[in-house]
């Protein structure tokens, strides 16, 4: 599909969706296949930034020399005022030095040295904004290659950011931000999954928490999706002057993954406590301090040879198994949760019924009466893997809630027919799934807005069931929703012919083994 056309260079205005994603799509395309796919990312991303950086920064001292000025302060002393880092940081804005600004850099760009100029760029604005440190890559010089990088500059610089005309400057910028960040996923496969969770998985995961405000954490935060659409939420809902109600916080372990997630965080808008660098949140808690209302997270499905420490205080249902890490996240996302707090994990189906050191691990949280809620998933939600998963929402002190969970039950949801096909390998949940599942968690634990729907809870054969906890114990504490709600897609149903089963029951083999 050919690019849009573009506004005149000298037209005001930022540029729309789908102006900015036409062609920032077409610079990034001139990156592909000459660099390495991580660090082409993490270059487009990096210039991204910048450009978008600088548009905002330019747009505020604009307004504020016009400001000035209209209140009678002398034209040779605007400078002065206007170059006093103070007045951007305490809005939101990047202070962007001079040298790094990208007005600046572009009318040099075919010189030599560009390379050095645009690293050198990076860590001036990185000193200059404390939220920002270590956050920018710096690997321009890297590339080695400074007329290709110049024609990409040139072709970024198409792109317009902000406008002061605009109640939301950053809704644009920030669409197209996460827009390149599912299409690197798309395009890195599996890898991709690694940083990004699939937008649809995303929001299902913030309607049902619903963190209005609070300490809001994500242990294995990747890019930083779950935490900006938490963000969101509280727009959405409250307006955006609520949004100081709460706080997020996240750990990423992974360097160019942290990296990414501190400027999805700036491009939003939001501040947000990442850590002083990344690390294994289970080898090294970078919030050990941090009791919070909302915790969730996507954390990498069934990892092997985990850094494992027996003695680990946060094992307190039981020491989870070296083979799996499943069950150390769950433990650490309950740890982390404060006294009346609530968490929404994503996990690979496996964790609902294997056995062993996890089936003893499952059953003292289902007796502790910690797990509220199980949703399983449709398959293929997940570029990196065609494993399928499932949700656990958990709950401290449920009936000390202000919309109560229903104490010794659990609510089983068998979504997984749910959802439909973008492309032959991908499936996505569209709003109305997200509504449903959602709709009915909030119906059954008797939250205000399924009042305000005047939505009521009841069983629905085939798709939710309110179990208790002795049925739950006949169950041999086995989560699966289908044992429960009557599909017959749990690990142990009536075998059914057909191709469309046996692809079932292979996928849940393959959870097995891994």
């Amino acid at each position: 599909m050919p690019p849009r056309q573009r506004k005149p260079a000298d037209q005001p205005g930022a540029s729309s969706p789908q102006e900015l994603q036409d062609i920032l799509w077409k610079s990034a395309d001139k990156l592909r296949g000459r660099i390495d796919a991580a660090e082409y990312k993490e270059i487009f991303l990096g210039l991204f930034f910048l450009k978008y950086a600088s548009d905002l920064f330019e747009e505020h001292r604009s307004a504020l020399e016009q400001r000035l000025l209209a209140a009678g302060v002398d034209a040779d002393r605007l400078v002065e005022f206007v170059e006093a880092p103070g007045q951007y940081t305490r809005t939101q804005t990047v202070w962007v030095p001079e040298r790094a600004r990208w007005s600046s850099i572009a009318a040099n760009a075919r010189t030599q040295g560009l390379g050095a100029r645009l690293d050198d760029a990076m860590d001036a604005i990185m000193r200059e904004n404390t939220p920002l440190a270590g956050a920018l890559p710096k690997v321009f010089t890297r590339v080695g290659d400074d007329e290709q990088l110049a024609d990409l500059m040139n072709l970024i610089g198409d792109a317009r950011f902000g406008d002061a005309g605009t109640d939301r400057p950053q809704d644009v910028p920030a669409e197209a931000y996460e827009y390149f960040l599912d299409n690197f996923a798309g395009q890195e496969g599996k890898k991709g999954g690694d940083f990004y969770t699939p937008h649809s998985v995303t929001r299902l995961v913030v309607e049902l928490l619903e963190p209005y405000e609070g300490r809001v954490y994500d242990p294995a935060c990747g890019s930083g999706g779950m935490l900006v659409e938490a963000s969101r939420f509280v727009e959405r809902y409250r307006g955006g002057d609520h949004r100081a109600t709460t706080s997020v916080h996240g750990q990423e372990c992974n360097e160019r993954t942290w990296r990414l997630a501190k400027m999805n965080l700036a491009v939003h808008g939001i501040e947000g406590d990442l850590g002083a660098r990344w690390d294994d949140t289970l080898a090294y808690d970078r919030h050990p301090g941090l009791k919070a209302e909302f915790v969730l997270a996507q954390p990498p499905f069934n990892i092997k040879d985990w850094a494992r420490d027996e003695n680990d205080p946060r094992w307190v249902y039981g020491v989870p198994p070296r083979h799996n890490a499943d069950y150390a996240w769950l433990q650490h996302v309950i740890f982390k949760l404060g006294e009346r707090g609530t968490a929404c994990v994503v996990l690979a189906n496996g964790s609902l019924f294997r056995g062993r050191d996890e089936a003893e691990i499952r059953r003292a949280l289902i007796e502790d009466d910690l797990v509220a809620c199980i949703v399983a998933l449709p398959p293929q939600l997940f570029r990196s893997t065609a494993i399928p998963a499932c949700l656990w929402v958990l709950a401290r002190n449920r009936s000390s809630h202000s919309s109560p969970y229903r104490k010794g039950q659990i609510l089983f949801i068998d979504a997984s027919g749910l959802g439909v096909m973008v492309d032959r390998t991908w499936r996505n949940l569209d709003g109305t799934d997200v509504a449903r599942i959602a709709g009915t968690y909030r119906a059954w634990r008797g939250a205000s807005r399924a009042g305000q729907a005047s939505l009521a809870y009841r069983d629905e054969p085939g798709f939710c069931v309110s179990a208790d906890l002795a049925r739950v114990r006949e169950q041999g504490y086995v989560l699966t929703p289908g044992r429960y709600v009557g599909t017959g897609h749990g690990e142990d149903a009536v075998l059914e012919t057909g191709p469309a089963k046996h692809t079932a029951l292979t996928k849940d083999l393959y959870g097995l083994f891994d």
